[in-house]
């Protein structure tokens, strides 16, 4: 493994984590949907995915709620991870960086199975300090050098 491929790796299993994401929402929507009176095909025209709130159970939506999830914070952690990887890192940033994708993959299985919020709070303000302390180093490792 290169020196470069060290803390790229964390972000490479983010993306996997977040398609299986994907795969576990579809795969618990999609019964449901096909079980209602008219099947997918009668879906109202141009509907999104939160328009299913009050008609699928919460504990479906729950895996679609942490999928978005995994679509907004992380991109700013994709982002500090490539500028760390071209600008310079050490093996705190490393760490850090599994540290703030295994709070991640942490958060979502709580969300998608259990979702009591203090629990999920927790990991989610542990893993932003995570990509908070790389930020910081990222704009140290730019700005400074």
């Amino acid at each position: 493994m290169t020196l470069q491929t060290q803390i790229l790796a964390p972000a490479a299993l983010l993306v996997l984590w977040s398609l299986i994401m994907l795969n576990w929402m579809a795969l618990t929507r999609l019964p449901p949907l096909f079980s209602q009176p008219g099947g997918l095909g009668s879906a109202k025209r141009g509907g999104r995915g939160q328009d299913l709130e009050g008609v699928l159970s919460d504990s479906v939506q729950w895996k679609s709620h942490n999928y978005t999830h995994l679509m907004e914070q992380p991109t700013i952690f994709y982002a500090t991870v490539f500028i760390l990887a071209l600008a310079g890192f050490n093996a705190t940033d490393v760490t850090l960086a599994w540290a703030y994708v295994g709070l991640r993959i942490a958060h979502s299985l709580w969300q998608a199975m259990v979702n009591t919020i203090p629990v999920r709070f927790t990991l989610f303000l542990i893993s932003t300090l995570c990509l908070l302390i790389l930020a910081v180093h990222a704009v140290q490792v730019t700005m400074f050098a």
